[in-house]
């Protein structure tokens, strides 16, 4: 999706990633933003002439696309092509501040906006019966044109340690499909079209969705499972404190308190979104990163992370 090129302070670098998806989809009715910093979450997709969302390599994924080519040469019947059913709507309007993991900042309301061909609600009959969802969505833009390769570096690791591919779940992959098990709270009607409303997300708004599956806690759920160098996250121990500027901007982006914008400035900045190699660099200590569509301003002092505004974020803005 067509977005203006805006400046931005690279994060952890991530390694190249190479995949297809051919969409039919229709144009959205708003436009997710560019790139930023966190190696989480991929940038939007663009349109074409006709308006509708298209996302396909182009020369920076040669490399990998004929090493696809050529396995679907020798396996034709597995070369797949798959269209998504709909697309993310949600706070994060950029990679930088997206947390990790979904789950871990619960205030994260969204909602999958469902394409005419699936906005039925018979598509969806006994999902009420469920709590939670996996969505199966595509890390789009610039990783499905970027190439991959076989060792990444993963944020958790400070961008320091280099791990297999297969073991992180870094975005520029062979085929950049992510998974991830968010709660959701049922279906509803909206001027466009049906939507499944959704929470504790951690998707880029526009990210496309390919399928929707029901979590199924004792099948899903694997407490003695082992997670590697992915130990448990956990939030900052600072407080997260408002200037009073920040306050009165707050008030005038959520004057009824419907977005719950105060918790989820809160709770994004307890799980620290900075880059995990921000220890070599002390001396740094302000930051910008957006949600929805405004612009949000913010101090490490000491053990405090504080709001100094927030704001309508203008476009070309650099965040990070």
């Amino acid at each position: 999706m067509q977005s203006r090129e805006r400046t931005l302070r690279r994060g952890v670098p991530a390694s190249r990633g190479a995949g297809r998806l051919e969409s039919k989809a229709s144009a959205l009715d708003r436009q997710p933003k560019a790139e930023a910093l966190d190696s989480k979450m991929c940038t939007a997709g663009r349109n074409d002439d006709q308006g509708r969302n298209r996302l396909a390599p182009t020369a920076r994924g040669r490399r990998s696309s004929r090493i696809s080519r050529s396995a679907a040469a020798r396996h034709p019947q597995l070369d797949f092509h798959f269209s998504p059913i709909g697309f993310i709507r949600s706070p994060y309007t950029d990679k930088f501040g997206i947390p990790r993991q979904a789950g871990l900042v619960t205030a994260a309301q969204a909602r999958l906006d469902l394409l005419p061909d699936y906005a039925r609600e018979e598509a969806f009959k006994g999902i009420e019966g469920f709590s939670h969802v996996w969505l199966l969505f595509v890390f789009h833009d610039d990783c499905l044109t970027a190439g991959w390769r076989p060792t990444v570096r993963p944020p958790r690791l400070g961008g320091r340690e280099r791990v297999g591919v297969f073991a992180s779940r870094a975005p520029y992959r062979p085929n950049p499909i992510g998974l991830s098990a968010v709660e959701h709270q049922g279906l509803e009607r909206t001027p466009t079209g049906l939507a499944l409303r959704l929470r504790g997300v951690d998707l880029l708004d526009g990210t496309p969705v390919l399928d929707v599956k029901p979590y199924v806690p004792y099948a899903d759920a694997l407490p003695d499972a082992r997670s590697g160098f992915a130990t448990a996250g956990h939030a900052q121990d600072w407080v997260v404190e408002f200037s009073p500027a920040a306050l009165h901007g707050l008030t005038r982006a959520d004057p009824d308190g419907s977005r719950q914008l105060r918790q989820l400035i809160e709770q994004v900045l307890a799980q620290d979104p900075r880059p995990g190699y921000m220890d070599r660099y002390p001396q740094r200590d302000a930051f910008t990163l957006r949600l929805y569509d405004l612009e949000l301003r913010w101090q490490v002092v000491g053990r405090r992370a504080l709001v100094v505004g927030l704001d309508i974020a203008e476009e070309g803005a650099t965040v990070g």
